[in-house]
């Protein structure tokens, strides 16, 4: 953690879902999130986030520098206490800059996700505001989704006067299969700028990497169905500004429907190529 990195990087990553939903919309009954005028599924990228943090935290538990800021059943201003607590600060009074300053670096070498996709972090005593060098977009499903509705029963009831029932009815939303695409960027400057930077870390990398290819081996359930990390390409510059837009490096990366599998029904259905004539100098691919 002490070396941050010093290369920008952009990659693509390919997952897909069987018979399961992969990304839930609360204001639609918890249905797959769904483009409306196109078809197409749509995981946000707070969703996948979530799974990284849970792996980081599977593999790595409350070790020193990796442990998760955004965690089921604590409340942030507590982590906000320990970093005052820890620097030597009052908490509840009002910090100057230099001693915000000082929690935010705190926060950031101590919690793995703040070091890697930022955080606001000013509630309750203020520990800063921090830009993370990982970003993701909203990951959009290849083709266009079906959003199917199963019918389920239960051999139980849950109000005790429905108790003389013999059973209670539910439902299910899957999607029957969605091949999915996320693009990512990791900014090196946003790592090790010395007024701004996270100290995001060669380490802290590849554990990113780990993470975004075995994040759903750890994150089965009966509502997600059989999801699977297919692809990761990654775009390595050779300097932290870059060598090549990243647009243009996205473009590269090719995924089409084979004719004969209408409608797609698993990732045998697709096929995958990364173009890797005439690379942008400065541009090494790592698929």
């Amino acid at each position: 953690m002490s070396n941050p990195i010093n290369n920008r990087y952009e990659f693509v990553l390919l997952f897909d879902v069987e018979n399961g939903n992969p990304n839930g919309d609360p204001d639609a009954g918890n249905m797959p999130r769904i483009d409306p005028e196109t078809g197409y599924g749509i995981v946000t990228d707070v969703c996948l986030k979530r799974k990284v943090r849970n792996y980081v935290e599977l593999v790595k538990g409350d070790a020193i520098g990796y442990r998760i800021y955004i965690k089921e059943g604590i409340p942030l201003n507590q982590n906000h206490v320990e970093a005052y607590e820890s620097k030597g600060l009052k908490p509840g009074t009002k910090a100057s800059v230099g001693e915000v300053e000082k929690a935010r670096q705190w926060m950031c070498a101590n919690f793995f996700d703040v070091r890697t996709f930022g955080a606001v972090m000013t509630t309750g005593d203020n520990c800063g505001q921090v830009r993370g060098p990982v970003q993701i977009n909203f990951s959009r499903s290849i083709d266009p989704i079906v959003q199917q509705e199963v019918t389920i029963t239960r051999q139980t009831v849950t109000r005790i006067e429905d108790a003389e029932k013999e059973r209670t009815m539910g439902r299910k939303h899957i999607v029957p299969y969605g091949l999915y695409r996320a693009e990512g960027y990791v900014s090196a400057k946003l790592a090790n700028d010395e007024n701004k930077g996270t100290g995001f870390s060669a380490e802290d990398l590849g554990l990113l990497w780990d993470a975004l290819l075995n994040m759903f081996e750890h994150d089965h359930s009966a509502a997600r169905g059989k999801m699977a990390t297919r692809r990761l390409v990654i775009f390595k510059h050779d300097s932290d500004l870059g060598n090549a837009p990243s647009h243009e490096l996205f473009e590269r990366v090719k995924v089409r429907r084979n004719p004969e599998a209408n409608p797609p029904r698993g990732y045998g259905d697709y096929t995958v190529e990364v173009d890797q004539t005439d690379l942008p100098s400065g541009i090494t691919v790592l698929a």
